[in-house]
């Protein structure tokens, strides 16, 4: 990927983040955008994002952002001064979830194991 694409990904999710935070403060307060991969020739972006909370608020998030999505681009259009701003899909990340457990497992390792009975 060059660094264009990448910076320009970068910029799409400040950008993202900033505008849920400011304009939709209650809402957003539990979601963060977790990354950004925009094509090469920018027609479309993937906005990956992690949600504070069980399925249940995964699956409204979604459905949220799905119906802000016309709204947010614009707004990084206004803000970005690009020939093509991409279309956005929000995809919920399990990295994060992922990562959690992990470091869970790896606990459970390194932790000794409990005495018992000496037989």
């Amino acid at each position: 990927m060059s660094n264009r694409i990448l910076r320009v990904s970068e910029l799409i999710q400040r950008e993202i983040s900033a505008y849920l935070h400011t304009r939709y403060q209650s809402e957003a307060v539990r979601i963060t955008i977790t990354g950004v991969v925009v094509s090469p020739d920018l027609h479309d972006g993937r906005v990956f994002y992690s949600v504070l909370g069980g399925k249940e608020a995964e699956e409204a998030c979604g459905r949220w952002l799905q119906e802000k999505m016309g709204e947010i681009r614009h707004v990084v259009g206004r803000q970005i001064v690009l020939k093509n701003v991409p279309r956005f899909e929000f995809i919920h990340d399990v990295a994060p979830a992922r990562g959690t457990r992990v470091n869970q497992i790896l606990d459970e390792i390194e932790r000794p194991p409990a005495s018992g009975p000496a037989s």
